[in-house]
């Protein structure tokens, strides 16, 4: 996270790793003013799918500042995981089943 005005921290597993944290994700929503959804080229995170948000004024006019995350779901391989457990699949249709025949 970062104002526009001031870098800002850079938070991982309830620690502070950075307190004057930029990245190129949190510059381009301070920028654009829009929800970012992507995987920077650089930077600490690069690699990683990232969504980074804008956060409004009180009056909702101007970005003043930008809350990111990294998206841990985006990063796995779904293919490989059900080339790994082939009765995946499975166990969600019984799983499904059980949980709809309840009540």
């Amino acid at each position: 996270m970062r104002t526009k005005n001031k870098k800002g921290v850079r938070v991982e597993k309830s620690k502070i790793i950075d307190s004057n944290y930029t990245g190129p994700v949190l510059e381009e929503v301070l920028v654009t003013e829009k929800v970012t959804r992507k995987i920077p080229g650089y930077g600490p995170y690069k690699g990683k799918a990232v969504i980074v948000v804008p956060i409004k004024s009180s009056d909702g006019n101007s970005t003043i500042a930008a809350i990111g995350v990294v998206d841990l779901l985006a990063s796995l391989d779904m293919m490989s995981l059900f080339d790994e457990y082939p009765n995946i699949l499975e166990e969600v249709e019984i799983a499904k089943k059980d949980f709809y025949s309840c009540g």
